[in-house]
Formats: C-alpha cells, structure tokens, sequence
C-alpha cells in the first residue's frame, strides 16, 4: 500500500462503509455485489479479463465482448440467477450487479436496454406470449431501429415503410407487411446490437394500410437473420457502421430492408391494429395503459442519469487517488514534495465533480423511484393525471441533458487533470472518456431536450399567471417553483437573505437562489415568446429564437431539482439511521460545495435581477475555498466510498493500493510492439533508412 494513500485514508473523518451501504442500498446489497464481482473476477475461464484490451484489434474486442456476454449466462444459470423471475434473466438485480461487474461493453446491450421494454410496452398479451420466453432463452437477440441515415430525433420524418399486403394479392396468411427502405436515406442507421449481433429488430416505420393510407409511425418486429445460422435473411443487408470514437464492442449498425415481408402479427398490436383485410384501427386501451408504456420507455433515461454518477465516480475516483500519490513541486522547506491534490487549483477542477458524482445518485435514484411510484399507480388502476406524466418527462429530460454533459466534459477534465500520464490508455480514462461520449446524444440530444423541458414548463407557467390549474402540480417536480413564480408575477422582489459570509453557506438559503434563478428565466422565455409574437413573429419563429434561453432555463432547472434531490436525499439517509453524524456532515459540505461552485460559475444570472447584491456575491468565491478545504481531507475516502474496484476501474492510475508506476510501465512492456527487438518496424524499413538504402543527395554522404 502506497504510504501516502494510507495516511489520507487514515485521516478520514467518517466511516466509509456507511456510505458504500448507502449507494448500494443497505449492508446486504453490498455485500451481494461484492459477492457477484468475485464471481466474475475469479471466473476460471479467464474471458472476463481485461488486460490487453487496448492492445486487441476492433473485431477481437467484439468476438470477446460477445464471449463474455455468452459466459455471463452460463454464469447466472449454474447460479440460478433470474431463477426467481421465471427464467427472465433481464428482470433480476443480480443481472445488473454483474454486468458492472464485467466492467465492459457487451454487444448485445441493446436486447435488454431497447427491445424488451418494447415488447412489454406495445405488444398486446398474445404477441408477448410469443416473443418473450424466445428472448428469455436468448434464441431471439433483439435491437431498436429507429434512426435513420437522413434522420434521428425527427421521428414523424422517417422513411422506413411497413404496406400491408393481404392474402388476396399474395400477402401470408391473414395478411402481411412489406418493410422497405425507399431511399439511401431510409437506411437504419446507428442502432446498437444490429451489425452483426441482433437476428430481429423492433423496426420504426411508417404504417401504409389497406387503403394506402399513410398511418404514422408505428413498431414492427422484424426478423433480421436465419436462428439456426445466423445468415441474413431476403431483402435484409445488415451491417456495422464502422469505428467510432469510442464504444466500439457494440456493432452499431445500418440496416437495408428490400420488400421484407413479415407476418401481419409482427405489428406491435397493444394499442393499434390492422385486421386480415387491412383496415386500420386504434384499440380502445386505457389511459392508464398508454401512460404505463410511456413511463416504461422513459426509465431508460433515468438509467442513463444514474449512469451519470457512475461515469464521474470512476472518473474522480482515479483522479483522486493518483493526484493523492503523485507529487509535484517543494514545500517551503525546499526538501519536501507537495502532493498533487494539496493544490487550490487541482481541488477546484476535481471537488466539483466528485460533488456531482454523489448529486447526480441521489437525483438518479429520487428519479427511478417516481417512474417506478407512478408505474405501479397505473397498474394498481390508481389515478396518474397527464400533467404528472409530462412533468416527470420534463425532469427526465432536464436531467439526462445536464448531468450527461456534466460527466462527459467532467470525464475529460479528470484525465486532463492526470498530466501527461492520464493521456495514456492503461490510465483507464480515455476508453471511459470515448465509451461515455455517446451519452450526451443517445435517448435525446442534449441541445435538443431543453425544449422539451421548457413546453412543459411553460404550462406551469401560464397555470400561475391565470391562477387556474396549479393545484394540478401539487405532486409534481416543478410544484417547488411555484413561490417564486407566484413573487415574480405579483411584482414581489425575491431577494437573498444572507446578511454574511456565513449565511451564504446556508443549504437552504442557496437552495431558494437556484429556485428564484430557475422561475426567473423561465419567465423570461415566456416574456421573450409572448414579445416576439406580438412583434409579428410566428410561434415556429419565435421558439427558434428562444432556444438560446431555453438551454439556459432547463439547465437552471436542472441544478436546482439536482440541489434540492441532494439535500432531501441527505436527510432521508439521516432519518433511516444509515448515516451517522460524520457522514452527514461530509456528504452537506460535497452539497455546499456542489451548489456555491455552480453558483459561482453563473454568478451573473443570480445578480441579473437584484436576487444576490454585489456583497452578497462577492461571497460566493471565498466561500468555494473554504469547502475545498473542508473536502480535502476527506477526498480519497469520498472516491473509496464508491466501492469501485481495480478490476472495475482497469487503471493503472486509480490502484487502490496507490501503487502507480510499477503498473504503468507493467503496462508498457505488455504492449505487443515491444515483444520482439530490435522492433517490427525495424527490418525492412528502419534498416533501409539507416543503412542508405534509399539513396543520399549527391556529395552529402556523411563519413560516420
């Protein structure tokens, strides 16, 4: 153990363990991931290493990823994973556990992340009966394609086509569909699991019905290739897009469909239907069914917000540990060499974001619970209103496009902030920075979902100005802002009460500072659409002249459900006795520090209407110093709290023993280019250079 790693870990101020309880959710859970991590690391077969992995080619990467995923499943059979959810192995925590445990990106992700939930969602009970226990026992591997070559999140311009074709005219039996791609830009296009992986896909595609009827888009399982050999099956060319910047186990693919005909049941059939002669018709399903299909779906942004703390956990985790063992500089003495992480500088860039890390969970969790709270409402067949359902989309939407961004320029920071030697793959950030990337984009373009945020929002908005409807909201996320967006309107000027420096550390005190800034620039998007209209503008025209604001409301939304999450998690692990004071006590200054950081970095939009006096601001700075200060000590067991292990972390820099430059030149001499000497590039090419073989300028020839 590295003596400098030691020493911080004996300085901490709370009890470590607690806190890993709390992320996992209570000393059993820790202790049955612990338990399934071993299963993997200790695995005899060896094919859940990842040692070499920066030195394989891109397809030895995929042809073992696809291995891992294989033995995973032997794996949970031997141990009767999934056993107590009738064989569905996608439904059981112990799934999941292993699957961080692998700690690699599996091919076949998108089976259990797209296409079941779909299935679930809008396939009617026959159709599930069918397909489910197909994919339980992995005979069907499924993906969602949706996006196109020529179009993504514009879904109502996609060109697939599905045209029912009835027995009469040569369709199957009760009838068919003809699934076509009519253009270049029709290809399916960047799908996970569809390369080479997946033998169906959940088809996005514009329904033609028996009267040529253009019905919209619509779900349609196609089948992909032949189940006994894997071969491609008529009319489908399939293929992998090619490297990307990262991620690149996973076959994102293209797909071509060439008049594919599939039975008229491949429809997904729960809330729409076309009949043996190809009369089309929506089925008079409940409103609770339609909102339980839509609540499904978007729990897989709220994983995608949790997986945003486990990115930056990683990230500050090997920060944090490496910059605690590496040293750069003197101390006064002259003799003595000051550790990375004791600088000002190296704190302000990482604090923040092991603050974030932790933020982020408790939002990501809060988030999961609602969706899971309103999904067993709709079940129950108790009462879920429309404006609860949009505003959990709202919250979604506001989270998943900050915190991705957060992690993803967070990640980067991390390494950035590991010198030169975080530049190297065996420091684990680069593949963890170029896997995360495709997070920002993925389920909703970052710059995208603002807008989606703000239309709900204005709702809420308008619910406040007329004073009809707000009791609508009472359980909704966005209730919290009513106060100040009953101030605003009524000419009230909110103002922070902080007479100190003191007072500005206040959680509560900061949390009515983000509240105010978030109702006060989603009036002023109000303010700015209602202007622009009146100014002769069209409604098209002035949204997209609001975008800009809009980026900035759903961001200041976002940090302010993200702070209050944070403090109301904090109290809630306190009243469960999970906690100790110590623990509380650390978890309220990564709060504190969470909250002045981002306050200090929007400063402007806190003073813009008078909210904060210069004094008042002048404070935030200092006040950032002192909870870098107070974090310090307590860093390396923050990142250790995570529980993350070696294998999982697979960096030579975020050892937990702290023993750091044995393993980065272990990793060195691992590298196939140093396994033969002189060197591969040696003979012929080098030889031929050295030894004059590709000639010299007339009379240069030196006399060496």
């Amino acid at each position: 153990m590295n003596a400098d790693l030691k020493r911080e870990r004996e300085q901490a101020s709370f009890d470590v363990l607690k806190i890993t309880h709390m992320f996992d959710g209570g000393k059993a859970a820790t202790d049955r991931r612990r338990y399934l991590e071993r299963v993997i690391e200790r695995d005899p077969t060896d094919i859940f290493s990842n040692d070499d992995n920066h030195y394989l080619h891109r397809t030895e990467r995929h042809v073992r990823a696809t291995a891992k995923h294989v033995r995973l499943v032997e794996i949970c059979r031997k141990l009767g994973i999934g056993k107590e959810c009738g064989g569905e192995l996608c439904e059981s925590d112990d799934f999941y556990f292993l699957l961080d445990a692998v700690a690699d990106d599996l091919p076949t992700a998108l089976h259990w992340v797209m296409f079941l939930p779909n299935i679930k969602t809008l396939c009617d009970d026959e159709q599930q009966a069918k397909w489910l226990p197909l994919c339980r026992d992995w005979k069907v591997i499924g993906c969602y394609a949706q996006t196109e070559l020529g179009h993504g999140s514009n879904v109502r311009a996609l060109e697939t086509t599905a045209t029912f074709v009835p027995e009469s005219k040569g369709g199957k039996k009760g009838g068919s569909f003809v699934i076509h791609s009519p253009s270049m830009t029709a290809a399916k296009f960047w799908p996970g699991t569809l390369g080479r992986t997946a033998n169906h896909a959940m088809v996005i595609a514009r329904l033609i019905d028996g009267e040529g009827v253009d019905r919209g888009i619509h779900n349609f399982i196609v089948p992909l290739r032949s189940m006994e050999d894997h071969s491609l099956l008529p009319g489908v060319k399939t293929g992998d897009i090619g490297p990307k910047i990262g991620y690149n186990n996973m076959d994102n693919g293209f797909a071509y469909f060439d008049n594919v005909e599939i039975p008229r049941r491949n429809m997904a059939m729960r809330f729409a239907e076309v009949d043996e002669n190809g009369k089309y018709s929506k089925k008079h399903v409940s409103a609770a069914a339609s909102k339980v299909a839509y609540i499904t779906m978007m729990q897989v942004r709220a994983m995608i917000v949790m997986g945003s703390s486990k990115a930056l956990a990683m990230a500050t985790t090997i920060n944090i540990r490496y910059s605690a063992v590496r040293k750069q500089g003197y101390n006064e003495d002259g003799k003595t060499e000051v550790q990375v992480l004791d600088y000002k500088q190296q704190q302000h860039r990482i604090f923040p974001l092991l603050a974030a890390s932790y933020c982020f969970f408790f939002s990501g969790r809060k988030l999961w619970d609602n969706l899971k709270k309103i999904e067993h409402k709709l079940i129950s067949k108790k009462p879920v209103t429309k404006v609860q359902v949009a505003d959990i989309h709202a919250t979604s939407s506001a989270l998943k496009s900050f915190n991705t961004m957060v992690a993803a320029d967070g990640i980067e920071e991390c390494r950035k902030a590991c010198g030169g030697h975080g530049f190297l793959a065996s420091s684990g950030l680069p593949e963890l920075m170029c896997s995360y990337l495709q997070s920002p984009t993925v389920e909703g373009d970052n710059h995208m979902l603002p807008q989606q945020v703000v239309k709900v929002l204005l709702k809420l908005v308008q619910a406040v100005q007329s004073g009809e409807g707000v009791d609508a909201y009472t359980t909704c996320d966005s209730y919290s802002l009513v106060p100040s967006l009953k101030a605003l309107f009524s000419g009230q000027r909110e103002k922070c009460l902080a007479v100190n420096k003191t007072d500005m550390k206040d959680l509560p005190t900061l949390l009515l500072a983000f509240r105010h800034r978030a109702a006060m620039l989603l009036i002023n998007v109000a303010k700015q659409l209602n202007d622009d209209v009146m100014n002769g503008k069209s409604m098209q025209e002035a949204w997209n002249y609001a975008l800009v604001a809009m980026a900035k409301s759903s961001k200041a939304y976002s940090l302010f459900l993200l702070l209050r999450n944070f403090m109301e998690g904090i109290m809630e692990e306190q009243r469960s006795k999970l906690l100790g004071r110590a623990e509380v006590s650390v978890l309220g200054d990564l709060a504190r520090m969470f909250a002045l950081y981002w306050m200090e970095k929007d400063i402007g939009d806190f003073i813009h209407d008078g909210y904060l006096t210069a004094k008042q601001a002048s404070w935030v700075a200092p006040n950032v110093l002192e909870f870098l200060d107070a974090i310090r000590p307590n860093a390396v067991a923050l990142a250790d709290a995570r529980d993350l292990s070696d294998f999982r972390l697979k960096s030579a820099l975020g050892r937990y023993d702290g023993n750091v430059y044995p393993h980065i030149l272990e990793a060195a001499y691992k590298d196939p280019l140093n396994s033969v000497d002189p060197g591969p590039a040696y003979d012929p090419e080098l030889k031929r250079l050295i030894t004059g073989g590709v000639g010299v300028y007339s009379g240069t020839a030196s006399r060496l």
